[in-house]
């Protein structure tokens, strides 16, 4: 019995002093110095974690101003060393500085592997964007604070969360009441024909998984879609992206690169395999642009219509 114990006591010292040698190799002093931030550090788990609270916008929960300390911390915790660390962060953003924030963090190296809210009849709505990535610890620290920059850019000249995608959207002017999307040029890009209804338009495209022993695809929820409505030259977009781990960051970066907006990203289902993650966009624009920017995103997926299950 002694002797497990002391075996045991052994390795839990091995432990801690292979964790507090990685702690000990990150420069904790350049991160903040990087970020702007102080951090503190769990020399348990060996993470250096810097983090601040979004106090520049008053939050209400169903009337109840919320104090940042009850979940409104934007934070970025390494691991590692300086020269091969990891860092995994979560962002309080508003609406119109979403799309800003996730286009910095995938322009700079880093994954955005989640989009979604934590409450409910918040006001203004607050999002939180889960971002990670691997490299130097410099490096990750830069990346991490150009998002904060890309937050700081839209939220400067006013205070006050936009009500709105963007201005250039806005100066599209309003979409009209009733529908009158062409099919026959959205049919020739997707290279599929294409649900109308009432002057709009819709594309789904399948893809395959399997749960609980049975192969799932597109009618049963696999798949994604592209909805069109307004005017063949003032359209707005809006669908659903299925993807596999993998593929995730190549379609938010296409669709990004494309002005077309993230709106959320998370799972639909359990235990599926292959995982499949889901995004859902939003877009304004020519009809067929906006089929165009879906389509060329939709290339990088395995899926029915690009013939790679």
């Amino acid at each position: 019995m002694k002797t497990n114990t002391t075996h045991r006591w052994l390795i839990a010292g091995l432990t801690l002093a292979a964790t507090s040698s990685f702690a000990a190799d990150l420069d904790t002093a350049q991160i903040n110095k990087i970020t702007g931030l102080k951090g503190t550090m769990n020399k348990e788990e060996g993470v250096y974690k810097v983090t601040f609270p979004r106090d520049d916008v008053k939050v209400t929960v169903t009337g109840w101003q919320m104090s940042p300390f009850m979940g409104l911390g934007t934070w970025a915790a390494f691991q590692g060393t300086n020269e091969k660390a990891m860092m995994m962060g979560d962002t309080v953003l508003f609406e119109d500085e979403v799309n800003s924030a996730m286009s910095a963090a995938l322009d700079n190296g880093l994954s955005v592997t989640a989009l979604h809210n934590h409450f409910f009849f918040d006001q203004p709505k607050v999002y939180f964007m889960h971002i990670g990535g691997e490299g130097s610890a410099e490096k990750l620290a830069g990346a991490a604070k150009k998002v904060y920059d890309a937050v700081k850019a839209v939220r400067g000249p006013s205070a006050k969360p936009g009500e709105t995608f963007s201005q250039r959207a806005a100066e599209k002017g309003p979409l009209s009441e009733k529908s009158s999307i062409t099919l026959a040029p959205l049919n020739e890009i997707f290279g599929m024909q294409g649900e109308a209804k009432d002057g709009m338009a819709k594309f789904t495209i399948g893809k395959k998984s399997s749960m609980g022993g049975m192969e799932i695809g597109k009618t049963i929820g696999v798949n994604t879609w592209a909805a069109f409505a307004g005017s063949d030259d003032n359209a707005v977009v809006d669908g659903d992206f299925a993807m596999t781990e993998d593929e995730l960051q190549p379609v938010l970066k296409s669709l990004r690169s494309s002005g077309i907006n993230i709106v959320a990203i998370h799972n639909h289902m359990t235990h599926e395999n292959p995982r499949i993650m889901f995004l859902h966009y939003w877009g304004r624009g020519p009809a067929t642009d906006l089929a165009k920017a879906v389509k060329t995103a939709l290339a990088l997926t395995q899926s029915e219509l690009t013939g790679k299950q």
